[in-house]
């Protein structure tokens, strides 16, 4: 008799990153534009809100002159990336990758090329003088030729209450838009996975936001410090579908969701 495959047990931060991260892909955008920006090469990193930084691993796993500092307040993800990603680092590349658990907006790091924060994780800031002071501490983390990278996301369907599914091999994750203000910009988004043959899971994980708008950003970044600021938008395919490819413009068509980049030079 033929034994059935036992299923690998539920892990949010597995199935998460399964989901929306491509280390390697971030890391590649880094290089490219921080070269196109200050014609030289990215060395050092900081990657606040870091959760298991899956990024900065594979930017410390670049050569012996890449370092890495991840920066984040909660000490779950942070041991998940520890075991999961540090790990699997050679001995020589794992010195040069630091796990810090700390509030980005009082930890201070040595100064670095590139800071960022992607996932959207700055818009816990409902303020905007809660969000001018993290600017500032990102500022001040980077060195005389720093720059400080944010992904953000926009379009009417982010507006919307409404429901995404992408179907990725053995499950399917739900990107839910539970609640948006349009007063204020309060909004609610939520993860679910559906794991084939079992129940959905929902709400592994859930984000009460402000959702922040490219000018607003723009103009905080600058106010915060920033010499220039610098926004991003994707490039088509054939079929009118994003084609990965990241160009600096001013002027976009609008379209129901979009996800992009603000890189603001220090």
């Amino acid at each position: 008799m033929s034994k059935s495959k036992v299923k690998e047990p539920f892990n949010k931060y597995v199935y998460y990153e399964r989901a929306v991260q491509n280390p390697q892909n971030e890391v590649d955008f880094f290089n490219e534009k921080y070269e196109e920006i200050r014609k030289k090469k990215a060395k050092t990193l900081r990657e606040d809100f870091c959760g298991t930084a899956a990024i900065s691993c594979a930017w410390v796993d670049q050569s012996s002159e890449h370092f890495a500092w991840g920066v984040d307040l909660d000490p779950e993800p942070i041991e998940y990336g520890k075991e999961n990603h540090l790990a699997k680092l050679d001995a020589e590349s794992q010195k040069r990758m630091t796990y810090i658990e700390g509030n980005v907006l009082n930890t201070d790091t040595p100064q670095v090329d590139i800071c960022f924060a992607f996932n959207f994780s700055y818009f816990i800031f409902k303020k905007r003088k809660e969000l001018l002071e993290y600017f500032k501490a990102a500022y001040k983390s980077l060195n005389k030729d720093g720059v400080f990278f944010l992904d953000l996301f926009g379009g009417p369907d982010s507006q919307t209450v409404m429901t995404d599914v992408i179907t990725h091999p053995g499950f399917k994750y739900y990107w839910e838009c539970q609640m948006f203000n349009p007063m204020t910009n309060d909004c609610r988004f939520a993860i679910h996975f559906k794991r084939k043959g079992e129940q959905k899971k929902k709400d592994v994980f859930v984000y009460n936001w402000r959702m922040w708008t490219m000018m607003e950003l723009r103009e905080m970044l600058e106010e915060a410090g920033f010499k220039t600021t610098i926004g991003y938008w994707e490039g088509e395919d054939d079929e009118g579908d994003g084609n990965g490819e990241f160009f600096a413009t001013d002027e976009a068509e609008n379209c129901d969701a979009w996800v992009t980049y603000i890189a603001a030079v220090k």
